[in-house]
């Protein structure tokens, strides 16, 4: 029987243990949980999402201080046109958060960061462009495109001297989505590195509607694979979405994967940036306590624990400090927000259900997404005398990946 271990990713000179780990924002996939995935010879993500917030975090900078106190005038309007964010400094949080984190590198493994195409900022095109131009110019390995179609990313950076030299990746969930990346970015003849196959069982946003039940990452995997081969394209593909054990990884390997990109098992590891009383959540939650829901702004769905405080949270928008979804001087979250508070205007505590204010709840960890297997959590590890779950290391985690057999899971000592 053949485990993870037995298979390499090759990526230029690097020969690599054929795992990833998927960049979860706000910082959940933490420099940390990434340097430690690239010691033991793997992928690690950091992820830009909200970089202001997490460089004030790291580095006790004042980036969403300053912002707010320039637009504080602007908190009980609800058009929000005016709020940007200042490029300079979303470029210098950008290399401090990913040079901090190339210069404690060690091992053989790759460090990258995950930008999402979403986080539209007022300014998508120019605030992506900076975001991911800086990133190359703080010395990334590879830059995964996500939460978007990224039609134009790669026109972006055609200039920038390490555009052929980092590796560049695209999450899609279908063989359209990769289709027209490749049909939009042709001219610069610069094939992506990687494709990272997003099945309809990953954590966090979706790239599917409410019917996501209809499809499967295997037969996704499949069509793709199948594409690239009579198109003679040599793009590696790295499945992604519900590979819970060394076997699922392996399944995926034995017919033709690159590598796989794994999330969940990570959320509840020492590394991992969300707060110790939130990874007993997960550890604590059933099978019904996962749902896909329709609250993002962004459009796309979204799987969570139903209980997270986000959920029903009638917040004010915060856009003056975070601002990460703005578009147009709005968010479907402003929209819903004012809906509610013009129908119940005398309410000391106001609900709504129809969005929730994504950028406040997930730089406060209260929007608890998650992967489809999240109830399996308790299951990897022991309960203690208190009643709590031991939290476990990324390199147990990330061993038990490599060596494990079929669908054995190592407990921890």
């Amino acid at each position: 029987m053949k485990r993870v271990d037995d298979f390499r990713l090759q990526f230029g000179r690097h020969e690599l243990v054929p795992i990833m780990i998927g960049g979860m924002g706000v910082d959940i996939s933490t420099a940390a949980l990434a340097l430690e995935v690239a010691r033991l010879g793997g992928v690690g993500h950091i992820s830009d999402a909200m970089v202001p917030t997490v460089a004030d975090r790291r580095f006790k900078t004042h980036y969403v201080r300053d912002k707010l106190k320039r637009y504080k005038h602007n908190v009980a309007n609800s058009d929000k046109s005016e709020v940007k964010f200042d490029l300079g400094e979303l470029a210098e949080a950008q290399r401090l958060h990913v040079g901090r984190t190339m210069e404690a590198k060690r091992g053989p493994g790759l460090v990258f960061v995950n930008c999402m195409e979403k986080l539209t900022m007022n300014a998508p095109r120019e605030t992506l462009q900076v975001r991911l131009k800086a990133a190359l110019d703080a010395g990334v390995e590879g830059i995964t495109l996500s939460a978007g179609l990224h039609l134009g990313s790669f026109a972006l950076i055609e200039d920038h001297p390490r555009f052929r030299d980092a590796k560049l990746g695209i999450i899609v969930s279908s063989l359209r989505a990769l289709q027209l990346f490749l049909r939009k970015t042709a001219r610069l003849q610069r094939l992506p590195d990687y494709v990272v196959v997003e099945g309809p069982l990953a954590g966090g946003h979706l790239g599917f509607g409410m019917d996501w039940a209809q499809y499967d990452l295997a037969t996704i995997t499949a069509e793709i694979q199948a594409w690239l081969k009579k198109e003679e394209l040599n793009i590696p593909l790295i499945a992604a979405g519900g590979i819970f054990t060394g076997g699922d990884a392996v399944g995926f390997l034995e017919n033709g994967a690159a590598a796989v990109q794994v999330s969940t098992r990570f959320t509840i590891t020492e590394e991992c940036g969300l707060p110790a009383d939130v990874k007993q959540e997960y550890f604590k939650a059933g099978e019904e306590d996962i749902v896909v829901n329709t609250l993002s702004p962004t459009g796309y769905p979204m799987r969570m624990l139903k209980h997270c405080p986000a959920i029903g949270s009638g917040i004010r928008p915060n856009c003056e400090a975070f601002g990460y979804l703005l578009e147009g001087g709005n968010c479907a979250y402003i929209t819903a927000y004012y809906k509610a508070l013009e129908a119940n205007p005398d309410t000391k505590t106001l609900s709504v259900e129809d969005k929730t204010c994504l950028c406040t709840h997930m730089r406060n960890f209260d929007c608890w997404t998650c992967g489809h297997y999240t109830y399996r959590l308790k299951d990897t590890t022991r309960r203690l005398a208190d009643g709590n779950y031991q939290l476990l290391t990324a390199e147990h985690v990330f061993r038990d990946y490599q060596f494990s057999n079929g669908q054995q899971i190592a407990l921890p000592d």
